[in-house]
């Protein structure tokens, strides 16, 4: 088995902002297989753009206070504030910009050998 694919790796972005801002602002059903590829790298960049500017705007709704407390935070770690939840969910992020860049390191490679 070989690295995840780029369009995986933005798969598991949208998966895991759309769950995260379902189970901490929304009802809190969604299940993984209702998280679809959308079909393209660039539709891919406008979803993942979109549940950014969504997850900005209900975080920028908050006060300092509510960061503390778990009142938002239902998904991935129901026992703990919002804030462990925020700085959890950017830490995912950086680890997949990481195996984005990783997975093109090793494309260009691969490109070079042929």
């Amino acid at each position: 088995m070989g690295p995840m694919s780029i369009a995986w790796i933005m798969w598991h972005i949208i998966y895991w902002w759309s769950t995260a801002l379902d189970y901490n602002f929304g009802s809190g059903s969604m299940k993984k297989d209702d998280v679809l590829w959308p079909g393209s790298i660039e539709n891919a960049k406008e979803v993942i753009e979109s549940l950014h500017e969504k997850w900005v705007s209900k975080l920028s709704e908050l006060s300092d206070a509510d960061f503390q407390m778990n009142q938002h935070a239902k998904w991935p770690l129901e026992d703990r504030n919002l804030a462990d939840t925020a700085l959890w969910l950017n830490a995912e992020f950086m680890k997949n910009a990481a195996e984005i860049g990783y997975a093109r390191f090793l494309y260009g490679n691969s490109m070079k050998q042929k």
